[in-house]
């Protein structure tokens, strides 16, 4: 694919080259990086040359200085002139001294006022003792030796820069370096449009990788988007500290700019050897750290096996249910590692830092603030399991709600009702909700059936306890051990509440919706089939005739005399 093939202007994955710039654009970009990388790496002089004539101006110091070098900072009056008179009357008496013929040898002389350095014999300045730097903790000989090294060598890059072949050589090596930039700039060009491309390929090829059962995690253009954008950021700083290189050495050629060239290169050595002292000084809290998570791990898998081996039943643990097995490896797990975490906290590197303490202060916060009510589920989710309250796959009603469990997490319950629904709750909803469960006390896997009816008390109830029992023993599934059951639950002003609770076993697995619906149908018909309407009256008058069932139609087909309610007898007839 060429790049007039390219897609304009959104990328796409299948074109792999990257859509840079022309050439003419490019040119014109690095040099103006060049450029910038100069003007920023002379700064530094420049912010110097500034201070220096702001300290001049200030009656309290001046700095004397000769070929763009400082000699000596004058922080004191003396001989009744101020700091920056006596600069300036130094410099001009350097200068003219220098005009002159001669080997320019700079010498000290003690003097009373201080100590006197000469050129040739001839004063230059003085160095009094208030002009010792109390920082740097030296006498005023060693004061004065400083300042007169310093002059020495502003007088010998004067005098190299007076010298054609050194002039020839700094240029040389100049365009010689200047060479060498632009064909690692060249190179690091055809690096950067390789590694794009690879990269885009090595993405084309693992994009299935993405996805989650079938989801795409990240879209595949902006991945090679990002990709590209990292490979072009880092040639940046390459290229970046390819021309802070060149910048250093070129300048350092010359005498007039060589204390720029050796100050840019001390920065950039100031900072790797910063960078490579604070690795190296990491280096023992990060074995430290490392140590502590190994041990950490190797724990974890003896966590593992414990209870892996509880789970098969290998280990008899009489304080731990197989139900909370699972919840409470993962519990025991999670403080395992937040112990090894609150261990290793003080050796990770920055970890003493007041960016790294308050950085931990306002994550902190942020978790404390908002993280109440998730903290509020959590402990919710291990007070349900471990009252063991239900269990998955039984049958329950919380609240409103009813279906069976398919998850109980750490933050939600989920339940599936016979409808095709999937009810999430959260735990501290089901904590403070009234659980009814209808798995618990059912014969192995199975749940509670009940359903309520209300008949007219002109209806004979043994005959509504037969037909109720006989519904239930026509519904598939129904267990016939324990039989269903009859009660009746209340005697209201109109009609008695008959409740038949029976157990239910599918055969195939059906939800209790099902069942129950199935159930319902089987009362109706058998109902049906004996002539008692499902309807309760309610009377707005006393009928002509009593609402009574005589005897002759207390055992009513299906009932049989030998039916009745427990602790009544079936046969005896009424009192007088």
């Amino acid at each position: 694919m060429t790049r007039s093939e390219c897609p304009d202007p959104t990328p796409w994955p299948g074109c792999i080259v990257r859509r840079w710039p022309s050439a003419a654009a490019r040119r014109a970009l690095f040099t103006g990086l060049a450029l910038l990388a100069g003007l920023a790496l002379l700064l530094p002089g420049a912010a110097s040359a500034a201070a220096s004539e702001t300290t001049a101006a200030a009656p309290s110091e001046a700095t004397l200085r000769h070929f763009n070098r400082d000699i000596v900072t004058f922080r004191a009056p003396a001989v009744g002139m101020s700091p920056a008179v006596r600069a300036q009357r130094a410099a001009d008496r350097i200068a003219q001294q220098l005009a002159g013929p001669g080997p320019h040898a700079v010498t000290l002389k003690p003097n009373p006022l201080g100590t006197i350095v000469q050129i040739d014999g001839a004063i230059a300045f003085f160095v009094t003792p208030p002009d010792v730097d109390v920082l740097r903790e030296e006498t005023q000989d060693q004061a004065a030796e400083r300042a007169a090294a310093a002059l020495r060598e502003a007088i010998e890059a004067s005098k190299e820069s007076r010298q054609f072949d050194a002039l020839l050589r700094g240029m040389g090596i100049s365009l010689a370096a200047t060479a060498v930039g632009i064909g690692l700039l060249w190179l690091l060009r055809r690096v950067r449009r390789a590694a794009a491309a690879w990269l885009v390929r090595f993405s084309e090829a693992h994009v299935e990788r993405l996805r989650i059962s079938g989801v795409e995690l990240i879209r595949h253009d902006r991945l090679v988007w990002a990709v590209r954008g990292m490979v072009a950021l880092l040639s940046l700083l390459v290229g970046a500290l390819a021309v802070y290189t060149w910048v250093g050495l070129v300048l350092s050629q010359f005498p007039y700019s060589r204390v720029w060239g050796v100050g840019l290169k001390q920065s950039l050595v100031g900072l790797f050897s910063d960078i490579g002292g604070a690795v190296v000084d990491a280096v023992p809290g990060l074995a430290t750290a490392t140590v502590i998570f190994f041990i950490t791990r190797f724990v974890s898998s003896l966590l593992d096996a414990f209870f892996m081996r509880a789970g098969r039943n290998e280990l008899q643990v009489s304080w731990l249910d197989p139900e909370v097995l699972g919840p409470t490896r993962r519990l025991a797990k999670i403080l395992l590692w937040l112990f090894a975490l609150a261990m290793a906290y003080p050796y990770l590197p920055g970890a003493q830092t007041e960016a790294f303490k308050g950085l931990s202060v306002l994550i902190g916060l942020m978790l404390s603030i908002g993280s109440s009510n998730l903290v509020g589920h959590a402990g919710s989710g291990l007070i349900l399991t471990y009252a063991r309250v239900y269990r998955r796959g039984e049958y329950v009603r919380i609240g409103d709600h009813e279906g069976t469990i398919t998850e109980l997490g750490t933050f939600v319950t989920r339940l599936r009702t016979g409808l095709g629904e999937e009810v999430t709750l959260s735990n501290s909803l089901v904590l403070g909700a009234v659980t009814k469960n209808y798995s618990r006390a059912v014969k192995g896997a199975g749940f509670v059936l009940d359903t309520t009816v209300t008949i007219g008390y002109d209806t004979p109830w043994r005959q509504v306890q037969a037909m109720l029992g006989e519904a239930a023993r026509r519904t598939p599934g129904v267990l016939a051990d324990p039989p269903p059951t009859v009660f009746q639950t209340a005697l209201s002003d109109f009609y008695p509440e008959y409740r038949l609770v029976c157990q239910a076993v599918p055969h195939e697995p059906r939800p209790r919706a099902l069942v129950l619906s199935v159930l319902h149908a089987n009362i109706q018909d058998v109902f049906n089939e004996h002539g008692v309407q499902i309807m309760s009256p309610h009377y707005f008058g006393d009928p002509d005739q009593a609402k009574l069932v005589p005897r002759s139609r207390w055992f009513a087909a299906p009932a049989r005399a030998d039916d009745g309610a427990p602790g009544v007898d079936a046969t005896a007839g009424p009192r007088a």
